[in-house]
């Protein structure tokens, strides 16, 4: 009485193709994988960036002091409570290097934030003006 196949007689039913469909399937998963800490570690490596490591989040406030009280951090091991002003630069995608430079050699912060997001849409007018004042 048998209650199951043996090793071999389970590969040679439909094994071959069952076996290809997996090695793609764990190839796939591996190139993502590796290309991803490959990624990040180039990046660390040659100070880049990897796009989408970090998100900026707008959080609305009732009022000064809620956001004050969320808007903590730590800095040199110890907690700041700043008050900060946010000033919004817009810009083209291809000057913010340059910008962040300008910031960097002119803040008085020793690590200053400078991000930047896309603009995916916008009032045409207004975008259009913005062109036009930053040139390529």
């Amino acid at each position: 009485m048998r209650f199951g196949l043996p090793a071999t007689e389970g590969l040679q039913a439909g094994g071959p193709l069952r076996a290809f469909f997996g090695i793609a399937l764990l190839s796939v998963l591996m190139l993502t994988l590796l290309r991803t800490v490959g990624l990040r570690a180039f990046s660390m490596a040659s100070e880049t960036y990897m796009s989408g490591t970090h998100s900026a989040a707008f959080v609305t406030c009732p009022n000064e002091q809620v956001a004050k009280d969320l808007a903590r951090y730590e800095w040199q091991g110890k907690i700041q409570e700043d008050s900060e002003v946010l000033l919004m630069i817009k810009t083209r995608s291809s000057k913010v290097a340059s910008l962040a430079e300008y910031v960097r050699s002119n803040h008085p912060y020793e690590v200053a934030e400078v991000i930047s997001l896309p603009i995916e849409q916008g009032n045409p007018p207004y975008l259009k003006w913005l062109g036009d004042v930053v040139p390529e």
